[in-house]
């Protein structure tokens, strides 16, 4: 069973977990109208990854016998300036986030809430990868600078990317 103190954490991650879907559909938004199909799907990608997270966070709390309670979302994000902007905007969120993660395991660790662990160990490793991702492209859209050709390269290559649900563990 679930404490109040980690359910309520529980469901303030499901809370995140959607607002971060909302920021990332924002920030599709802001290329679709700037013409970067790619750029754009991949944030899409990113919202539904997002949406994947509330899910397993939502199911987990039920699996546990606690109740979720929805709150209203803290809705941000359209105020970008640049491809590069608005991946070190997605950078600093992702690690938000993971501190959100680590928050809610030094939590479960307190209360050795064993099964609480074990789900959050799929988040952890998710995190890292997240975090790479963004690091990444921050670091290839600074090497872009100003080059047309190379961005809309970056472009093609995100255009790619689509969502797989991760097989169940």
């Amino acid at each position: 069973m679930l404490s109040k103190n980690l359910l309520d954490e529980l469901n303030l991650q499901i809370k995140y977990e959607l607002e971060s879907a909302h920021y990332y559909h924002a920030m599709q938004t802001y290329f679709d109208s700037n013409d970067l199909p790619g750029f754009a799907n991949f944030f899409k990608v990113q919202a539904q990854e997002e949406r994947f997270h509330a899910d397993k966070f939502y199911g987990f709390v039920y699996e546990m016998g606690g109740d979720v309670e929805l709150t209203s979302l803290d809705l941000v994000g359209k105020d970008f300036s640049s491809p590069l902007d608005i991946f070190e905007k997605a950078l600093e969120h992702e690690k938000f986030v993971t501190s959100r993660i680590y928050h809610l395991m030094d939590i479960a660790m307190e209360e050795k809430e064993y099964a609480t662990q074990s789900m959050l160990k799929w988040f952890i490793d998710e995190q890292v990868e997240e975090e790479d991702s963004m690091k990444t492209k921050v670091a290839k859209l600074k090497r872009i600078g100003d080059n047309p050709n190379a961005l809309y390269q970056m472009d093609a290559d995100l255009g790619g990317r689509v969502f797989t649900e991760p097989a169940a563990e």
